[in-house]
């Protein structure tokens, strides 16, 4: 991950021939975030072996998710059509770790 200014270029390992979508649009179920923590929704666009993120929501971006909720449908996937797995590149503490049921 790379802040680009308002944008976030990820790098990718294994990427085989190049990165593509399953169906052909742009790669899906990016979020953003940036100091507050809270993550909006991303236009993202493939560049070459690489993806570039970006948010109108957020000016000064720190962290990115992908597919990282139950009903997420992603389409990223390399060209020989392996998907990307969830990730997310921040490890921001969530509303329920560290409480004691």
């Amino acid at each position: 991950m790379k802040v680009e200014g308002d944008k976030i270029r990820l790098t990718f390992d294994h990427v085989g021939s190049g990165l593509s979508t399953r169906d052909g649009k742009p790669p899906s179920y990016f979020t953003i975030a940036g100091a507050d923590r809270l993550f909006h929704p991303t236009v993202a666009t493939i560049d070459g072996g690489t993806v570039v993120v970006h948010s109108d929501a957020v000016q000064a971006p720190v962290a990115v998710r992908y597919a990282w909720h139950d009903t997420a449908e992603p389409n990223l996937c390399n060209k020989e059509g392996l998907p990307a797995s969830p990730f997310r590149t921040d490890s921001f503490k969530s509303v329920t770790e560290g409480r004691h049921w």
